[in-house]
């Protein structure tokens, strides 16, 4: 354990989330995502939810200033674009808390599926609600 660091924030995590790069991507997934199949790199928190676990990495990442409509992204709804799930309306009262200012945007599913492949990281939780996914671009600290 240690000081101020969110307890479910294990060590690969941690590592991975100190090894990424300004613009480097994360992806939180719900428990139907196909995420060892489209990970570069794999964390498991099979045991939490994934705003949970968003909310904790939003702890210590700050959000990509720098693409504000590129900062955090969930997946749309199939057959139903302007549907808003539940759960994406928490993702998004995370980020307001945690790094307010940005605004959740959407993308298709399979164009959704393709950034997964190409970001730096996906952690797949235990989320059972339906399009629990998110798509988090690392920002910079300032000096």
């Amino acid at each position: 354990m240690l000081r101020g660091i969110d307890p479910i924030l294990g060590p690969d995590l941690l590592f991975t989330l100190r090894a990424m790069g300004h613009g480097d991507e994360i992806v939180v997934v719900d428990a139907n995502f196909p995420a060892l199949a489209m990970a570069k790199r794999l964390v498991r928190l099979d045991g939490h939810d994934a705003v949970r676990v968003t909310d904790a990495i939003l702890s210590l990442m700050p959000l990509d200033r720098f693409a504000p409509h590129e900062t955090a992204i969930r997946m749309q709804v199939v057959d139903d674009p302007h549907a808003e799930p539940p759960v994406c309306a928490l993702f998004q009262e995370v980020m307001d808390r945690r790094d307010p200012g940005y605004k959740l945007a959407k993308l298709e599913r399979f164009a959704f599926y393709e950034r997964a492949k190409a970001a730096f990281a996906i952690v797949a939780t235990g989320e059972r609600r339906l399009y629990g996914n998110v798509i988090l671009k690392k920002g910079v600290i300032d000096p």
